[in-house]
């Protein structure tokens, strides 16, 4: 009982939270397209945030020394520089001095007519705090895209200072509790929910960077399915990180040395460390990279992963064997092809696939083509098959992204495997509608899982195949559809009668 009023309370303030902070954006958006604006809405949450994080960390540490009355922000810079800025940054990975921290400055907002440059300093004050550090490269270039100069925010000098004056009210604005009643994942929830919304809102430009929690949740659970640790998380493709979050939200589950991910769009780069600072992970236990993930992989040095979790972009352009070096490349030479030019999808999977442990499992969101075409993607699936890495293919309902109403499938590869056999699971009809799109609920997921840990057919749900069967009788189609069988729904009607 206690539990389900605990739930309540938290999904009541949850809403709460959302309304508010989604009043905030849509107030202070107007002309601004969403999707641009986030930036700013994140950015200044995100500021809230570490500023609220460094006040705490010296506030607990002297009420604990006896010193009850004790506030950073209300200290002077000079007093901070001498004796709380050593050490700090080698623990915390940044400093701010009082004077920049967030509740001052909005306690100070009348009189700041140049707020916007004063922004500009503070934020670039904590970008270099780091410089030099073993954090250096999570801080370096964190607040480029919270450009408080921007015309977007109004032509005049005013009209900026107007805006950004109206984000930071709303924000100081939102209850998130003390600190020590975990109000970090407040400030995670708002992070996503803004993230989700704005995706929703802006169609494919925004959706494309977004795995909604229910999928990012199922792909956690696979890939964690029987284990009680693992040595790191790794996601090629990682967006805002919401993928390797969710790793994060299993009780029982060690994961003993942190979170990896690339991703080559700047703006996701910078919001997927953000969300990392945002769930409270230390900048020593995460190692997020810029960059093109199948040419320039940041993440050699650290594999292999025991969990792999990855929703990649679906059949984009890559140059393929127009660089005929890469078929000497470890992660793609195995297979004897590499992907066609006009589909990257299986690059990505043999990427992944490269990365992956002996002991761990990588689940990958795919577009369902990859799995019947022909060509080089038919060699790579017979690579797979033949070498036995292929674990499940599960088929999941369509409309479930935002920004596209395909119904994708998840393949899940692992390198332990008992048997030469490979589970088809169709979960094309677990899903709740909501509105515009799909969800997977909590009792969908549990039933794919479900599925997914008894590894054994199921009529109409699932079939567990022999790898000879789909090479031999199959030529290697992977598609769910070719093994699981639908069922005749149709009213029975006895003709006699």
């Amino acid at each position: 009982m206690v539990s389900n009023v605990r739930g309540n309370n938290e999904a009541l303030q949850r809403a709460e939270l959302h309304r508010k902070i989604w009043a905030i954006a849509d107030d202070v958006r107007g002309a601004v397209d969403g999707w641009d604006f986030k930036q700013y809405i994140l950015g200044i949450l995100f500021y809230r945030f570490i500023s609220e994080n460094m006040r705490d960390y010296f506030n607990k540490a002297e009420h604990e020394a006896g010193d009850l009355e004790f506030n950073y922000a209300d200290i002077s810079d000079d007093e901070a520089l001498k004796d709380y800025k050593p050490g700090t940054v080698e623990g915390k990975g940044f400093f701010i001095l009082p004077s920049q921290l967030f509740e001052n400055i909005v306690k100070n907002i009348d009189s700041q007519l140049d707020l916007n440059v004063k922004l500009k300093e503070i934020f670039d004050s904590i970008e270099s705090s780091a410089i030099g550090t073993d954090s250096e490269e999570d801080f370096k270039g964190l607040f480029q895209d919270i450009d408080v100069k921007s015309d977007r925010l109004g032509e005049s000098v005013p009209e900026k200072n107007r805006k950004l004056s109206n984000i930071l009210i709303g924000i100081s604005e939102l209850n998130f509790g003390s600190f020590e009643d975990n109000h970090i994942d407040a400030f995670g929830d708002a992070y996503e929910y803004l993230i989700s919304n704005y995706a929703s809102n802006a169609g494919k430009s925004g959706g494309e960077f977004f795995t909604p929690q229910t999928v990012s949740r199922l792909l956690a659970r696979i890939v964690v399915d029987g284990k009680d640790k693992i040595n790191k998380v790794y996601d090629p493709t990682c967006g805002s990180g919401s993928l390797l979050l969710q790793m994060r939200k299993f009780e029982g589950i060690e994961i003993e040395d942190g979170y990896f991910g690339q991703e080559i769009n700047m703006t996701n780069y910078n919001l997927a460390r953000m969300n990392m600072f945002l769930h409270n992970v230390n900048y020593s236990n995460f190692s997020i990279k810029r960059g093109d993930t199948l040419l320039n992989p940041q993440h050699g040095d650290e594999k292999p992963f025991d969990a792999i979790v990855s929703n990649p972009p679906y059949s984009i352009k890559w140059i393929g064997d127009a660089d005929p070096t890469l078929i000497n490349d470890e992660r793609f030479a195995p297979a004897g092809k590499l992907a066609p030019k006009s589909y990257a999808d299986f690059a990505f999977i043999m990427h992944s696939l490269n990365h992956l442990s002996n002991r761990g499992r990588a689940a990958i969101v795919c577009f369902p083509g990859i799995f019947y075409r022909g060509g080089a993607e038919k060699t790579i699936r017979q690579y797979l098959v033949d070498n036995n890495f292929v674990e499940a293919v599960i088929a999941l309902p369509d409309n479930l992204f935002f920004g596209t109403s395909i119904a994708t499938t998840i393949l899940v590869l692992a390198k332990n495997k008992l048997e030469n056999k490979t589970l088809f699971i169709d979960a094309s009809k677990e899903f709740k509608k909501e509105t515009n799109n799909n969800v997977l609920t909590d009792d969908n997921i549990d039933h794919i899982v479900e599925l997914f840990t008894n590894y054994q057919s199921v009529d109409f749900k699932a079939a567990l195949v022999d790898n000879e069967v789909i090479g031999s009788e199959q030529d290697y189609n992977l598609s769910v559809s070719t093994y699981v069988e639908q069922e005749d729904t149709r009213e029975k009607i006895d003709i006699d009668v």
